[in-house]
């Protein structure tokens, strides 16, 4: 009669500790490339919403006689809330900036839009342009325009340096 010995099957602590050791080497790697992924979306993100805005600004100028919202052009220098600045954007307007649900042109931007980096839809109107990269002149603000010649920017995480588009 043969008898059968019991073989016991199973991992050993120190290859239980190598397979930890493996798993927690590629967690470090991976993690920090999704990091960098949810940035580089808000940033694409940003990009696109910016020549957006930069397309309905200059598609009002043309329906308007060249004459940017007054909401946001008529602004002193100085930050201007978001929902007013971009108030003749989001409905329907007649030739003569006159906000009217039956206008003829617009509305040229859904809502009121927010940065996705600096969270703000705040915008600072300059008077002369502004370096990318460089401070935008108004704290926290989500945009940055330029009254003078209709230029319009982002700003960056912190809000008060402008979003450098390259």
């Amino acid at each position: 009669m043969k008898t059968y010995a019991s073989k016991k099957s199973g991992f050993t602590l120190v290859e239980i500790l190598i397979v930890v050791i493996i798993l927690g080497i590629l967690a470090a790697i991976v993690i920090p490339q999704f990091t960098n992924a949810s940035q580089d979306a808000r940033k694409s993100s940003l990009t696109s919403q910016l020549q957006t805005i930069r397309s309905q600004l200059e598609l009002y100028k043309l329906q308007h006689l060249d004459q940017a919202p007054p909401d946001i052009s008529g602004s002193v220098t100085g930050s201007v809330d978001g929902a007013t600045a971009f108030n003749l954007m989001v409905v329907k307007t007649d030739a003569d900036h006159t906000a009217n649900v039956s206008g003829t042109f617009g509305p040229y931007l859904q809502a009121t839009p927010v940065n996705p980096l600096a969270n703000s839809s705040a915008v600072f109107v300059v008077t002369a342009d502004v370096t990318p990269g460089a401070a935008s002149g108004g704290a926290s603000a989500g945009w940055v325009y330029n009254r003078v010649n209709g230029k319009f920017w982002a700003t960056d995480t912190d809000g008060a340096t402008v979003y450098d588009e390259q």
